[in-house]
């Protein structure tokens, strides 16, 4: 399966497929997350398992989907706002990104709720999970996803030229490149 989008060639970056892919990815880990209570209750479930997978979801939401939030906010929000036209582009554009942030905002404080004791589990202390909470949190960041996937990342494609995405992958890679050579001094 070719990862670009049908009308881009494979040599030219494609930021937004890359967003979409991101939005997988998390799905993909959420559904993981959603399981967690039942294995956490099933008595043959392996405890040194469940302790690293549940380290792991920590490591990758802490890692992964708050960095992918704070991409979208520095810099395909602010890529799509320079390149929208004035008027009804440009508010549409504003309104989706205000939305999708806020989106990001309640989906980190359910985390943020959820955490201390995820944390337990993954030092293998006992823990009350509160799995509506959890199933809800999941379910929230579907809905998100779907609402960005369907609405914003199509006026994206509309509003970014081949140069506007270029560019957006090149900020991208840079904080890509950046934060691995931060994180030694």
């Amino acid at each position: 399966m070719n990862p670009q989008t049908p009308d881009k060639p494979a040599d030219q970056p494609d930021p937004l497929h890359d967003f979409s892919r991101s939005h997988a990815g998390i799905l993909e880990r959420l559904e993981a997350l959603r399981a967690l209570p039942g294995q956490l209750a099933d008595p043959g479930a392996d405890p040194a398992a469940l302790r690293e997978a549940t380290a792991e979801l920590l490591r990758f939401f802490r890692e992964a989907v708050i960095e992918h939030h704070a991409e979208e906010e520095e810099a395909l929000f602010p890529a799509v706002a320079r390149s929208a036209a004035r008027g009804d582009e440009a508010a549409l554009a504003m309104s989706l990104a205000i939305r999708l942030t806020r989106e990001h905002r309640q989906i980190e404080a359910e985390w943020k709720a959820l955490e201390p004791a995820l944390t337990l589990v993954a030092r293998g202390k006992p823990a009350e999970l509160d799995a509506a909470a959890l199933r809800r949190l999941c379910d929230t960041y579907a809905a998100h996803a779907r609402f960005e996937e369907a609405a914003y990342l199509p006026l994206a494609a509309s509003v970014l030229g081949a140069n506007d995405q270029a560019a957006l992958a090149l900020t991208l890679h840079m904080r890509h490149a950046v934060e691995p050579v931060l994180g030694h001094f």
